[in-house]
């Protein structure tokens, strides 16, 4: 078979190999080119007594087909002696299989120390003699596989076998400490743990199943583990019986108590469940993942303090799911007639709050604006999710204190989306009080509404937390009201106010209102609030909503329908009212510390956008990118030096989708494309989640925790890159127009803009070398290969041809190169420069070579070139195509969308976008338009395009055939995005599927 994995040149010991799961392995090594070293003392499965029979066996069997073998009788005790075999009898050794095993099966009561100890001293100790022996050759020889032999019992734990099971699993820690340290030098180390019929399992399982689990199903995998193009290391593996998986550490996100908490027995016992809850699990891959949530907690610095049912760590700051309603004038007319507007039907000014035809035009009242961003909380509720930290129930929550802002009158229907979140969290002694911030913005974003709802939370203070502001605001001047109204509340008025949304049964189930001490249902607050800002509508905006700009109120009372409701006005100038509510049968103040402020001017709807034509041109408005970001941050190191003292790091950025790397120098505070220096902190994670978090749409703490994001290095560093999110964004939007002016489009990858790069690019240093190969005739006769370097991201294909004469050094394929070298962009300047050391690269595989391992030695004669010289832009520019008449191109992408309209039909977007797409050469254009129920090609675009995206025909038609990929050609230039940059992803529809 021409992919037989082969093992030719390979020397193989297998321990234990006398019998079972070592015997198969020895002979699948064998058949396949390894020479082995048959290891077996010969003992019983009790680690009793010796013979050279069982390995002198599978070395016949060996020889018989036509293999080679030697046999070795010693202890794995004395690994040096087993390893010194190999070495005498092949000249190297190559792959270690630590197979050898006893049992000493007995319940852990009647277990000696004997039983113990020698279960430990040939499984562990015996593993490790082995292993040490062999690993200074592999180390030296730059390359190694061992394999560990574990259980199901050392992973899972089986009666009867406490020290085989403490056995097995300290392999496991073995083997992934050997993969980390010999990662650099190409030494894999894995670990299996196998369900075979053997000795070994005769006392733990069923004769029928062991019949059934044949040690041959196992060694496959053994096999794939040793083989040179295997790359994983550090694995942990269940295999037998045709099954093969996996295993992974997986742990529960767990609980964070910030320091300075006192850290309590009861307090352990209260957070169990989230404790052990797998529902959201974490899979720390390395010791610094899964230090990362202590590591975090200690950057938070010290806590803000809580209780069991206030935890301001957890709570102050949450962002609750964003909620999206609808409202129209039947809901505004339904609201106003829930705070007693229209009582008199012939009143004009309230009759325009209640009925959408009037002819003056129709009012909604501006306190309505409570409503939607009340019922998002309260929905928030109903469902059962709240802020982690706040452990109470509607029980013991009491509206306090409501503060309500417009931006601009509200409109008379809109679709709004609310953002709440925790806004302050104080101690009140007793009680504790919440403020929740909410934003209403409308379908263009713009904000219209902004909410503050204080709550109180009975009982849930006392931590000796910050109590707040203190002191009284809002206070009436001594002296009459300047207006007073009073309105009586009608005994069905809580009923009726209801209905727009704010259901608690407090409000309209008198056993409910009995069970929390009232005599009957009480009046929302926020329905008096309601109330008194038409009374001072009335008298001091002569009844015209619209000049409304905001109200403060604090709860003080409550309010029976059927009882009186006195409001008392006091001007403070044009634009401010302070008032206070009581009730007249009581003489209660139910509202106090209030203010409405009204605007001079009735404030006007942002102009929205005009709609542009579907070709963007060069001065259209950009969307920024990740190079913009860079960009951005460039500018704020120059303009904050200190910034980048207080690091004093050199950190790199790997981003995907699309792929581009970057450096920012904070010890020169510099920022670079690719890999301009070595990095001491290395942060993985994709292009989008990296513009969210500089934006702030995204916490990078959880984009680690989650998977996300990936740090390696320093991962303390990491935690000095805070000023991203404090980046201008009119920068960042400055160097997105900066780019799209000059042509740019969304380019992305390792360049921010078209402009001339200031460091010499790859091309430059491969004119170079070309230039030295050129000047120096001997090399080919010396050299006598044909080497092919493929540079990724971005990606570029060069050819040195040493075997003509005179050699060559050009871009492009070529076929059957002796070598084939493939690194990214960024390591292949690193190494050409001498940055980088390339045996290194290769070690950690960032330097992939195909072919000739060897020959990539005969590379040495790079070193005599002086880089140093190199100069940015001296590669030479591609020729001018010739003005020679040619015949048109006849278009392929018409026959292309042709093709794949079955494939754009079954696109789906929601909201619906429109691509409109510019095929060049011969030109042409075309319109694609996806909705929530599905795609089609139409004439013409109904409005401004989502997307803009520019491709020569002969790309697209590369892309249908399969030759081209969409990331690719963006990547390279060869397709350019102007507009949503996500929109143009749905022209994957095109590419040919396989």
């Amino acid at each position: 078979m021409s992919n037989e994995l082969r093992y030719d040149g390979r020397v193989a010991i297998i321990t234990g190999a006398g019998n079972g799961l070592g015997r198969a392995h020895a002979l699948l090594f064998a058949s396949r080119g390894a020479k082995v070293v048959v290891n077996d003392l010969g003992g019983s499965t009790r680690g009793d007594g010796q013979s050279s029979a069982a390995a002198d066996k599978v070395v016949e069997e060996i020889r018989a087909a036509g293999g080679e073998a030697v046999a070795n009788y010693d202890s794995v005790e004395d690994g040096a002696k087993i390893v010194q075999t190999a070495i005498d009898a092949f000249g190297r050794i190559d792959i270690v299989v630590n197979n050898a095993g006893i049992l000493r099966d007995v319940s852990f009561h009647k277990m000696t120390d004997g039983d113990w100890d020698i279960i430990q001293r040939v499984h562990v100790n015996g593993a490790f003699k082995v292993s040490h022996a062999a690993w200074p050759k592999m180390r030296d020889q730059g390359y190694g596989r061992i394999i560990f032999t574990a259980s199901a019992a050392g992973i899972y734990g089986n009666f009867g076998q406490a020290n085989y099971s403490a056995a097995k699993l300290a392999l496991v820690g073995f083997s992934n400490t050997l993969a980390l340290e010999g990662r650099k030098y190409n030494v894999r180390a894995n670990t299996i743990a196998p369900i075979a019929g053997s000795r070994m399992t005769e006392t733990i399982l069923p004769k029928e199943l062991i019949d059934a689990l044949r040690p041959e199903y196992v060694s496959p995998l053994v096999a794939w583990l040793s083989h040179e193009s295997c790359e994983d290391t550090g694995g942990l593996y269940e295999v037998g019986g045709g099954f093969f998986s996996k295993l992974r550490w997986e742990r529960t996100q767990g609980h964070t108590v910030r320091l300075g908490r006192a850290i309590t027995p009861e307090l352990v016992k209260s957070k169990w469940s989230t404790i052990v809850d797998f529902a959201k699990a974490t899979h720390p891959a390395d010791v610094a993942a899964a230090l990362g949530p202590v590591m975090d907690n200690v950057n938070a610095g010290a806590s803000k303090g809580g209780n069991d049912l206030v935890d301001v760590d957890q709570a102050l700051g949450y962002e609750m799911p964003k909620v999206t309603t609808e409202y129209d004038e039947r809901d505004l007319s339904m609201y106003a007639l829930g705070v007693g507007a229209a009582s008199d039907p012939l009143d004009d000014t309230e009759l325009r709050y209640v009925y959408e035809m009037h002819g003056k035009g129709f009012w909604p009242l501006p306190t309505f604006a409570v409503i939607p961003a009340q019922t998002g909380i309260m929905q928030a509720f109903k469902d059962g999710h709240t802020a982690p930290g706040f452990n109470f129930g509607l029980d013991r929550l009491l509206h306090g204190e409501q503060y309500t802002e417009l931006r601009r009158p509200l409109p008379p229907h809109a679709k709004l989306t609310h953002r709440t979140w925790v806004k302050d969290i104080f101690d009140k002694g007793k009680n504790a009080f919440i403020v929740f911030a909410t934003e209403s913005s409308d379908e263009s974003g713009e904000i219209i509404a902004y909410n503050e709802l204080g709550a109180v939370i009975r009982g849930a203070g006392g931590w000796g937390g910050d109590r707040g502001p203190s002191g009284d605001s809002n206070t009436p001047p001594d002296r009459k009201p300047d207006a007073v109204a009073e309105e009586q509340i009608r005994p069905n008025q809580a009923l009726l106010y209801r209905l727009s949304g704010d259901w608690n049964p407090l409000h309209v189930d008198p056993a409910f209102a009995g069970a929390f001490g009232f005599p009957k249902p009480i009046l929302h607050g926020l329905c008096t609030l309601g109330v008194a800002a038409r009374h001072v509508i009335k008298h001091f905006a002569a009844g015209d909503p619209r000049k409304f700009k905001s109200i403060k109120v604090r709860f003080s009372e409550s309010v029976f329908p059927g009882e009186t409701l006195v409001t008392e006005m006091w001007k403070e100038s044009d634009n401010r009212v302070i008032l206070r509510c009581k009730l007249k049968e009581r003489d209660k103040v139910v509202l106090s510390q209030a203010a409405i402020e009204f605007y001079s001017e009735i404030p006007q709807p942002k102009p929205k956008a005009k709609p542009v034509a579907a070709t963007a041109s060069a001065s259209a408005e950009a969307t920024p990118i990740s190079a913009d970001i860079f960009a951005a941050i460039d500018q704020f190191l120059t303009k904050n030096p200190d910034q980048a003292k207080k690091a004093g790091l050199v950190f790199q950025f790997k981003l995907k989708n699309p792929e581009s790397t970057w450096t920012l120098d904070l010890k020169d505070g510099k920022v670079a494309a690719g890999e301009a220096a070595p990095p001491e902190c290395t942060l993985e994670l994709n292009d989008a989640d990296f513009m969210d978090m500089c934006s702030g749409k995204a916490d990078a703490q959880k984009l680690y925790m989650s998977g996300k994001m990936k740090i390696a290095g320093n991962l303390m560093a990491s935690t000095k890159l805070n000023f991203l999110t404090k980046l201008d964004p009119a920068t960042v939007m400055a160097a997105a127009r900066a780019r799209v002016g000059a042509g740019g489009g969304d380019v992305v990858g390792n360049g921010a803009a078209a402009a001339a790069p200031s460091t010499p690019t790859s091309a430059d240093y491969m004119a170079a070398i070309g230039e030295f190969v050129k000047g120096n005739a001997e090399l080919p006769a010396k050299v006598a290969t044909v080497f092919q370097f493929r540079l990724k991201n971005p990606d570029s294909s060069y050819v040195f041809d040493l075997k003509s004469n005179p050699g060559k050094v050009h871009a492009g394929e070529v076929e059957g190169a002796n070598c084939t070298l493939e690194l990214s962009d960024s390591d292949f300047i690193l190494m050409t420069t001498g940055k980088a050391d390339p045996q290194k690269l290769f070690g950690e595989g960032k330097l992939k070579i195909g072919g000739d391992l060897m020959a990539s030695m005969k590379l040495g004669f790079l070193k005599k070139i002086d880089m140093s010289k190199v100069k940015p832009g001296s590669a030479p520019k591609a020729a001018a195509p010739a003005a020679a008449a040619a015949a048109p191109k006849a278009a392929q992408a018409p026959a292309v969308l042709d093709q794949a309209a079955a494939r754009l039909a079954a696109l789906r977007s929601d909201p619906e976008v429109t691509i409109a797409l510019r095929v060049k050469n011969p030109d042409a254009a075309f319109f694609l338009q996806v909705g929530p129920q599905g795609g089609k090609l139409v004439d013409k675009a109904a409005g401004p395009a989502t997307a803009t995206i520019t491709v020569a025909d002969e790309d697209l038609a590369a892309l249908a055939q399969g030759k081209a990929k969409l990331v690719t050609l963006y990547q390279r230039g060869k397709l350019r995005v102007d507009g949503d940059v996500a929109a143009a992803h749905l022209l994957a529809a095109l590419e040919q599927s396989n």
